[in-house]
C-alpha cells in the first residue's frame, strides 16, 4: 500500500506517498484504521470480498442502500447503456424524458401520482430542499411567519447545515452550534428502556409522547412553525421504532394547526418495512417525503422529496417568466442516477422484491430475539426487515465494545453496521431465510467470542 505515486507537474515524486493518507475518511476513526486496514476489493448478491480474500455477509444492505444485493445484472447493463447514450444532461431550462418517467413512478409508487418530486444527490441534500420547501411553501402563500421547524432527539437527518440543526443527535451538532439554523426545537425521543426493552415491533408504550407537539405550539405559537420533521423509523440512533399510534397522533396535531408534516425515508423509502414507503406501512401520509439510498440500490448517488401537488401548485403562482423555487443542483436527475433508478424499480417489481422483505420481516423477528440471554444484550427491536442489538457499553468507554464487536464480525464473516454500542441489522431482500438466520449465528458468535476476550 505505499506505492510511488505521480504528481501532477512533477516527474519524480520526492518520496513514496501512502494513498492511505491521502483519503480523510468520513465517520472514521482516521488512525485506528489506516494503522490497520480492512480493504474492500469485491461485491457480489449478499456479499463482499475484502482484498484478503475473506467473503462477508452484507448484514445493513451497504448502508441501507442496496438491498437489491450488489452488482444486480438489470442495474448494471442500465447504468451501462445509458453512459453510452447520454453520460450527462443539464437540469436546469433543459430535461431528460427517462427523468420525469421516473419522478411518475416514485409517486405512484408512494400510493400518490399526483405528487411532484425534486430530485437531489443525497439523503442530507433532500433534507435540507424539504426544509426549503417547506418555508418557502407557507412564504408564497403569504403566511411569511411560519419560519420555525420542529425536529426530535436523536434524529438524524443527515449532515447538510438544515439536517444537524433539526437532527438530535449531540456528536453531529456540537461542533457547527455557530453555524445551525434559528428557530428549532426538538420534540423528545421516544424511547424508554423500562417501557420497550425486547419490543417486538411496534412498542405498546409511548403514543402520548407525540402530545409534547401540543406544548411546542403553545411555547412558540402555531403561526411561527412551518414544518415537523421525523423520521418515521429512527435509523441512524439505533433503530428506535415509534410508538403504535405515535405517527397518527404527530399527523393530527400537525393538520390542526396548520404545520406541514416530513417524513425523512431515506432508509425506509422502497420497501425496508414490506411497503414502497413507511408512510403506507403505518397508514399515515405526511406533507412531504425525503428519499435516497435504495431508490437506485446505492449504485449511483440521488435522492429527492417528494411532494403534495397543492404544495407544488403554490409556488405557480406567479409570472411564467420569473423561476419559482431558486434552489437545485448541477446532477439533479442525472442520467445514470435516473437509469440506476427505473432498473431498481423493475427489479422491485418484478422480482417481487418488497414483498419478499415482508415475508423475511419475520424470520429475522424470531432469529434476533434469540440473542436475548447473550453477553452484554440489553435490548433487541425490530421493524420489517431492521433490527437492533443494544449492547451495554464498556465502563467509561462507550463505543468499544460496539467497535469489537465490527471487528470480530469480519473474522466471523459478516460485515456490521455500528451505531455507538448497538449493532444494526438490515439485510438485503435477496437474502434468504438461512442467510439471516446464519447472521444471526454469526453475531451469537461474535458476542460470545468479544465478551470471551
Amino acid at each position: 500500500m505505499n506505492p510511488n505515486l505521480a504528481v501532477a507537474g512533477v516527474s519524480e515524486p520526492s518520496g513514496a506517498i501512502d494513498p492511505l493518507q491521502s483519503w480523510w475518511m468520513p465517520f472514521t476513526h482516521n488512525r485506528r484504521f489506516k494503522s490497520k486496514p480492512r480493504l474492500i476489493e469485491s461485491a457480489a448478491g449478499a456479499y463482499y470480498t475484502l482484498t484478503d480474500k475473506g467473503r462477508v455477509f452484507d448484514c445493513l444492505s451497504g448502508m441501507w442502500c442496496t438491498p437489491l444485493g450488489h452488482s444486480h445484472p438489470g442495474i448494471v447493463r442500465a447504468v451501462t447503456d445509458q453512459v453510452q447514450r447520454l453520460d450527462y444532461s443539464p437540469g436546469f431550462q433543459l430535461g431528460h424524458k427517462p427523468a420525469f418517467e421516473l419522478a411518475a413512478r416514485i409517486a405512484a409508487l408512494a400510493g400518490r401520482p399526483r405528487d411532484r418530486v425534486f430530485f437531489v444527490n443525497s439523503g442530507s441534500e433532500a433534507v435540507d430542499t424539504a426544509l426549503k420547501i417547506a418555508i418557502g411553501y407557507h412564504r408564497v402563500r403569504g403566511d411569511a411567519t411560519r419560519t420555525r421547524v420542529i425536529g426530535r432527539e436523536r434524529g438524524y437527518h443527515g449532515v447538510g447545515l438544515g439536517g444537524i440543526s433539526v437532527g438530535g443527535i449531540g456528536v453531529n451538532r456540537k461542533m457547527f452550534a455557530s453555524m445551525m439554523m434559528p428557530g428549532v426545537d426538538h420534540l423528545p425521543h421516544t424511547y424508554s428502556p423500562k417501557n420497550m426493552r425486547f419490543s417486538r415491533g411496534l412498542p405498546q408504550w409511548g403514543a402520548h409522547l407525540a402530545d409534547d407537539l401540543e406544548r411546542l405550539v403553545a411555547l412558540h405559537d402555531a403561526s411561527t412553525i412551518a414544518a415537523v420533521i421525523v423520521e418515521p423509523v429512527q435509523g441512524s440512533t439505533g433503530l428506535i421504532v415509534p410508538p403504535r399510534g405515535y405517527l397518527e397522533r404527530l399527523r393530527e396535531i400537525c393538520s390542526k394547526h396548520g404545520m406541514l408534516l416530513i417524513f425523512d425515508e431515506v432508509i425506509t423509502g422502497f420497501g425496508r418495512l414490506g411497503k414502497p414507503f413507511a408512510s403506507q406501512f403505518f397508514g399515515v401520509q405526511p406533507d412531504l417525503t425525503t428519499f435516497a439510498k435504495a431508490i437506485t440500490n446505492g449504485v449511483v448517488p440521488m435522492g429527492g422529496v417528494v411532494a403534495r401537488a397543492d404544495i407544488y401548485d403554490a409556488f405557480m403562482n406567479g409570472p411564467e417568466h420569473v423561476i419559482e423555487f431558486f434552489h437545485g443542483y448541477t446532477y439533479s436527475g442525472h442520467p445514470l442516477a435516473v437509469a440506476a433508478g427505473h432498473a431498481s424499480i423493475d427489479a422491485m417489481v418484478d422480482e417481487r422484491l418488497i414483498e419478499r422483505a415482508a415475508d423475511l420481516a419475520g424470520v429475522l423477528e424470531d432469529a434476533v430475539h434469540t440473542l436475548r440471554d447473550e453477553p452484554h444484550v440489553v435490548d433487541i427491536r425490530n421493524i420489517g426487515l431492521a433490527a437492533a442489538v443494544e449492547l451495554e457499553p464498556s465502563a467509561g468507554q462507550p463505543g468499544v465494545r460496539g467497535h469489537r464487536a465490527f471487528e470480530r464480525g469480519l473474522d466471523e464473516g459478516i460485515l456490521l453496521r455500528l451505531m455507538g454500542d448497538i449493532i444494526g441489522l438490515a439485510p438485503p431482500f435477496i437474502s434468504s431465510e438461512e442467510e439471516v438466520r446464519a447472521m444471526i449465528e454469526s453475531v451469537r458468535r461474535t458476542l460470545r467470542a468479544i465478551a470471551a476476550d
